[in-house]
């Protein structure tokens, strides 16, 4: 059944999976609000203090521009999962949400209620691939965030800087991104490229550490004790072990000479 709800009783849902409200659009729902009214009831719940907003925030926020003093919406009772689950979908439904508020959602869902992301998946009508790339965007660096929400990168290439592990290539690709205008199809290729070069460099690690164990063997039996190298971010330390000061002074006399 649908009532009139005072606009002064209504309480935005806090843990509303949509953060981010555009304010030229606002205004011209607005607009359009004082020339037709609500068309569709917001959905809405009891509180202590009035009635939480489940559904409808945009709307909300445009008749309290319009200077509505009520507005039409439909009184029902959820748990917390059911709030967000149907502010969820309403919100997909009408692809109100950006992707990294769709991401933080279906993360909620995970954490918070224990739903696994196929039975997220199932709930908002998507593959479970596709859930687990979307949340995967929540561990972009923030710079590449900011630039997704601007809409200064799309989604495809926010998964190509989120396919790099290493922070400083991920922001490096970004920038790569916005100035140079690449496609999506050109961000891939240099995370393609990135990996191929890391992947060719493992064998040169590989041998260094070989020589370096061939050389510390032969210092160890040299010496007739323990040695070990340890690698620091520039360059390293050799540790020659010594049991008494006796063993130290006859480890400095063989060195020298």
């Amino acid at each position: 059944t649908v009532e009139q709800v005072p606009v002064g009783k209504l309480l935005p849902d806090p843990e509303q999976p949509r953060k981010h409200f555009d304010e030229v659009l606002l205004a011209e729902l607005a607009d359009s609000i004082k020339e037709h009214g609500i068309v569709q009831p917001l959905i809405v719940t009891k509180s202590e203090d009035g009635y939480i907003i489940i559904a409808g925030e945009r709307r909300y926020r445009a008749a309290q521009i319009a200077e509505l003093t009520d507005v039409p919406a439909i009184v029902r009772t959820y748990g917390e999962q059911q709030k967000l689950e149907v502010a969820l979908i309403e919100n997909i439904q009408r692809q109100d949400l950006t992707i990294l508020d769709l991401a933080a959602a279906y993360l909620k869902l995970h954490d918070q209620f224990g739903l696994s992301y196929e039975q997220v998946a199932q709930k908002v009508g998507k593959s479970s691939p596709a859930v687990n790339n979307i949340v995967r965007l929540l561990k972009l660096p923030l710079g590449a965030k900011q630039a997704l929400h601007d809409g200064k990168i799309s989604e495809g290439h926010a998964r190509q800087i989120v396919a790099l592990k290493d922070k400083e290539t991920q922001l490096e690709l970004l920038n790569l991104i916005i100035t140079k205008h690449w496609t999506v199809r050109q961000a891939e290729q240099f995370v393609v490229g990135y990996k191929q070069a890391q992947k060719a460099k493992q064998p040169t690690k590989i041998d260094r550490t070989q020589s370096e164990t061939e050389e510390t063997k032969r210092l160890a039996k040299q010496l007739k004790t323990p040695v070990q190298v340890k690698h620091m971010a520039k360059g390293g330390q050799l540790i020659i072990k010594f049991k008494d000061d006796n063993h130290l002074k006859r480890l400095v006399e063989d060195l020298s000479n």
